[in-house]
């Protein structure tokens, strides 16, 4: 089951074919659900039944949750107009479904998201207002929930157990499969993934595999019983190593298998069968920037260890992604792409370059740069930064003809800056952006900056600095502390206003991340990190492009655009100060092609234009 677009259509439609070499078909086209064209309706998401006799899909944006008889291709009457998240996790029989509930959600209500919101259970082609709350602060005040988690129940069919999370995933729970057959569900603390500092976890029947950053910053996997469960006792399966992050797992019925990474920009496979101490390393089809893996069963407490497939995703800044199926029993990789693989011809002349930039402190930060051959170091190269750093998440090497390597084709280089903050140098590289150490976040993309002028790649007035929700951090504390280091700053959707993100939906849930004011220490790390409150008057601050979404249920809209508003009033430079508001999307999701074409095409242009770029001046 996926979604697919073709160059002549404009969203995405719902797809399916019975195993890799099955005939595809087309199951639903989102144009049909509603005769009212200033809709943008999209599919969001599908999760088909085990045996793949029903899928479950989500017209965005405010439409609900759709039901379909797959073999007939007809919609199963009910519709689940509570629906809002995205959790769905499948009975073993298909004949029904867990999911997550809100019970309202308005942007404009600070305390929104905080009524009767809980998992429920729901039987296909029943009335959903009979479906069966199994997990919420209400019916389990015993566990502790906030009025802001969101509580998540899977079932995890091969394992036969439930795993329950709160708080995003923080708190997660257990319990015997068969207890969902019960009035109350007896529940069992498992962990807490930030007190046990916990990446990750799959089940089998008997065992519970972990992926922790306890005592060991780079990683490592850790196993014990899934019946009685004892993270102090565990047996270290994967150990640490010192020298490379490991960064993903997965399970199959012939061991497990798992990637390592240098400095977030180098990754390779390894192979470790069950009962053996050595993984082997697997010689990739080609060098891999980053490797994604997938089983036969995906979802975050499910493995496919109950069967031996394996896929491998490999790309890297230059390549295009290629899928491969690892064939144990010959050693080798099957290529199985499950589209066909598009040709860039005007990208064959790309360079990936890799170095380690000195930081303000002396720490050495990965800055991958990308370009045409044969660029001249002359300080007169335009340069788009990109840059994260938050959530401990990586800005791992993918090729990306649309946004990133456009720019490429103007002779300009893209520079993607692996700031602290991000996972790229495991948990202690995330820890070190963290908080209190915040300002090494955007104090790296500064080091950055500064390296490729020194080395004469580009000039001041030729860089622009680029990044989207919590890196709108990153690049308004950058350009507020170096306004003239930039010729162009671009925050979308961002957090430029951190003090007050607490009061916001999603903000209570970023508390572990940024802090709150409740505590005097990271209050004021708060304010430090906070580029609405750094701004001051009478500075010339470089040309700045600032976006939201009205609906934006991550990063509330009022965030970027008071920074906007006060970017403008504060500002002594003539140049220009734009504010864009998204009236149809949400946080970077619903968009149609055209959308996002254009939104691409806005930050883009404007770059290009503030760099310089003689073929987009205004006339």
């Amino acid at each position: 089951f996926y979604l697919k677009i073709t160059p002549s259509d404009e969203k995405e439609k719902l797809y399916f074919r019975d195993g890799y070499e099955g005939e595809e078909s087309l199951l639903y086209d989102p144009d049909t659900f509603s005769s009212d064209t200033t809709k943008n309706n999209v599919i969001y998401g599908n999760s088909p039944s085990p045996d793949g006799s029903k899928v479950a899909f989500y017209i965005f944006r405010d439409g609900p949750l759709l039901i379909m008889d797959v073999e007939n291709k007809k919609l199963y009457p009910e519709q689940l107009d509570r629906w809002k998240v995205g959790i769905i996790s499948w009975l073993p029989d298909g004949s029904g479904f867990l999911y997550d509930s809100y019970q309202y959600s308005d942007v404009h209500n600070k305390d929104s998201g905080k009524s009767n919101e809980g998992m429920y259970l729901h039987i296909v082609g029943t009335d959903p207002i009979a479906d069966r709350e199994i997990f919420s602060k209400e019916k389990y005040p015993e566990l502790g929930m906030k009025s802001e988690d969101i509580p998540i129940v899977i079932y995890d069919k091969y394992s036969h157990y439930l795993f329950g999370l709160t708080g995003f995933g923080l708190n997660v729970f257990y319990a015997p499969a068969t207890e969902l057959n019960k009035e109350k569900i007896a529940w069992k603390y498992l962990f807490n993934r930030r007190k046990d500092e916990i990446e990750g976890f799959s089940a089998t029947e008997n065992d519970l595999y972990i992926m922790t950053a306890k005592n060991a910053p780079n990683f490592k996997i850790i196993k014990t019983s899934l019946k009685k469960p004892d993270l102090a006792k565990a047996e270290v399966v994967v150990p640490e190593n010192s020298q490379a992050t490991l960064t993903s797992f997965k399970l199959t019925s012939e061991g497990m298998y798992y990637t390592l990474s240098k400095n977030g920009i180098q990754e390779k496979l390894y192979h470790l069968p069950y009962g053996t101490k050595k993984a082997v390393e697997l010689a990739l089809p080609f060098a891999a920037g980053s490797i994604s893996l997938s089983t036969k069963v995906i979802g975050l407490a499910q493995s496919g260890f109950k069967f031996s497939d394996v896929w491998v995703g490999i790309s890297g800044w230059t390549r295009d992604q290629q899928r491969y199926r690892y064939l144990i029993d010959k050693n080798k990789f099957k290529l199985e792409n499950l589209s066909d693989v598009a040709e860039y011809p005007e990208y064959s002349n790309l360079i990936a370059e890799e170095v380690m930039v000195e930081s303000h402190d002396g720490v050495k930060v990965p800055l991958s740069l990308v370009y045409k051959k044969g660029i001249r170091k002359n300080g007169n190269n335009p340069v788009l930064i990109y840059g994260y750093g938050g959530h401990g998440d990586s800005e791992s090497p993918s090729f990306d003809p649309i946004s990133r390597l456009l720019w490429t084709l103007e002779g300009g280089i893209y520079a993607v800056a692996h700031v602290r903050g991000g996972g790229e140098l495991g948990e202690q590289w995330h820890k070190a952006g963290f908080k209190s150490t915040k300002p090494n976040t955007w104090k790296d993309l500064i080091a950055c900056a500064e390296y490729l002028v020194t080395e004469k790649y580009t000039s001041p007035k030729k860089i622009a600095i680029y990044s989207l929700s919590a890196g709108g951090i990153l690049v308004g504390r950058a350009m507020t502390e170096r306004p003239d280091l930039f010729a162009a700053a671009i925050s979308r959707v961002g957090i430029m206003n951190p003090l007050r993100f607490e009061e916001t939906e999603n903000g209570r849930d970023n508390v572990h991340e940024y802090g709150t004011v409740k505590d005097s220490i990271e209050c004021m790390a708060l304010i430090e990190m906070d580029s609405y409150l750094q701004l001051k008057d009478g500075v010339k601050y470089p040309a700045t492009l600032v976006t939201t979404a009205m609906d934006d249920q991550k990063v509330a809209a009022w965030l970027p655009g008071k920074f906007a508003a006060r970017l403008q009033a504060a500002n002594a430079s003539d140049n220009p100060i734009l504010f864009w508001v998204d009236y149809e999307s949400r946080h970077g999701s619903g968009f149609t092609k055209s959308k996002q074409f254009e939104s691409l095409a806005d930050i883009l242009s404007f770059a290009l234009w503030q760099t310089g770029n003689p073929k987009f001046q205004i006339k």
